[in-house]
C-alpha cells in the first residue's frame, strides 16, 4: 500500500468516527501491517496538509480527530445559534484547583478557596464527567481525591495537562480560574456576584453535615434558645443557570457542529 492510499483511509476514519481515534484503532484499518511510528509519522503529514483548511487534525488525551478551527466558530455558530453554557465562578474554581493542583481533596479546595464548597458543585464535576475520585488519602476520615478526567481534556482540545497554561499564581483559586477560561473559549463565567462565606475551621462539623446549605454556606445554628443546627434555606449562591452544567452537551474548545468535535 502507498502513503497516498494510507491517508486517504486514516482521513476518512476519522472524519467518520464520533470519537477520538487512538493510535491502535488506526492499525487494526491496515490489519496491523502498518507500525505505530508510521501511522503517527503519516498523521504528522496530514497535519501539515490540512494546514490551510478550515479543519485541523489535532491529538487530544484519547486520540486523534478533525475538528474545526477557533476562527471557524464565528460562521458554525449562525447555524447553530444557542448560546455557549456558562459556569459560576465557584464552579469553574473548583474545577480550575483540581486540574492545577490534583489530586486534590475537598479540604484542600476549601482552604484554597477560603470557603466551604458546595458537594453539589462536585457531583455536577463528575456527572459531566470532568473530574472522578481516584483513591483516598491515608490520613483520618480518608477523604477521596479528585483529579480531571480524559474527557475533560478532550472537551478542551487539550492532549495532556502539560497543555494547560501557566499561571502566575497557583495558590490563588481565581487566577487558575481566570486563566482556564480565558485559554478556552467554552469555559463562560457567569460573573453574578454571590455571597461566600470564610471556610469552617477544623473544629466545625464535617462537610455532609453543611451539604444540604447553599452553596459555599455553611450549615449554622437553626436557634439559638432551642439549641438546635440546621441548615439555612439555599441562598442559591452558585445556583447553575439553565444553560449551566445541567445541559448536556459540554464545551467545546474549537466549534464544531457536533459535539465530538470532528466535523465530518
Amino acid at each position: 500500500m502507498n502513503t497516498a492510499d494510507a491517508k486517504r483511509i486514516l482521513e476518512t476514519a476519522l472524519i467518520c468516527s464520533a470519537q477520538p481515534l487512538p493510535v491502535r484503532d488506526m492499525r487494526t484499518l491496515f490489519d496491523d501491517a502498518l507500525g505505530a511510528d508510521t501511522i503517527k509519522e503519516l498523521l504528522m503529514q496530514m497535519q501539515h496538509e490540512w494546514a490551510q483548511r478550515g479543519l485541523e487534525l489535532v491529538q487530544v488525551a484519547t486520540g486523534w480527530r478533525f475538528q474545526s478551527r477557533p476562527e471557524m466558530r464565528e460562521h458554525l455558530d449562525r447555524l447553530h445559534p444557542e448560546k455557549p453554557p456558562r459556569y459560576t465562578r465557584a464552579t469553574l474554581e473548583t474545577l480550575a484547583i483540581i486540574a492545577y493542583r490534583q489530586p486534590v481533596t475537598r479540604g484542600d479546595m476549601e482552604d484554597i478557596r477560603g470557603v466551604t464548597i458546595n458537594s453539589m458543585i462536585l457531583k455536577q464535576l463528575e456527572d459531566r464527567n470532568w473530574v472522578e475520585v481516584i483513591g483516598h488519602r491515608e490520613t483520618v476520615g480518608r477523604p477521596a481525591l479528585y483529579a480531571t478526567t480524559k474527557q475533560f481534556l478532550d472537551d478542551l482540545g487539550l492532549a495532556s495537562l502539560d497543555q494547560l497554561p501557566m499561571i502566575e499564581a497557583p495558590q490563588q483559586a481565581q487566577a487558575m480560574a481566570d486563566v482556564l477560561a480565558g485559554a478556552q473559549q467554552g469555559l463562560l463565567i457567569d460573573e453574578q456576584p454571590a455571597p461566600e462565606v470564610v471556610a469552617a475551621d477544623a473544629d466545625a462539623p464535617p462537610a455532609e453535615t453543611v451539604a444540604a446549605a447553599g452553596p459555599d454556606e455553611p450549615a449554622t445554628q437553626a436557634a439559638a434558645d432551642e439549641g438546635t443546627a440546621g441548615p439555612l434555606p439555599d441562598a442559591g449562591a452558585d445556583d447553575l443557570p439553565s444553560s449551566s452544567l445541567d445541559s448536556d452537551a459540554p464545551p467545546q474548545a474549537a466549534s464544531s457542529p457536533n459535539a465530538s468535535g470532528q466535523t465530518p
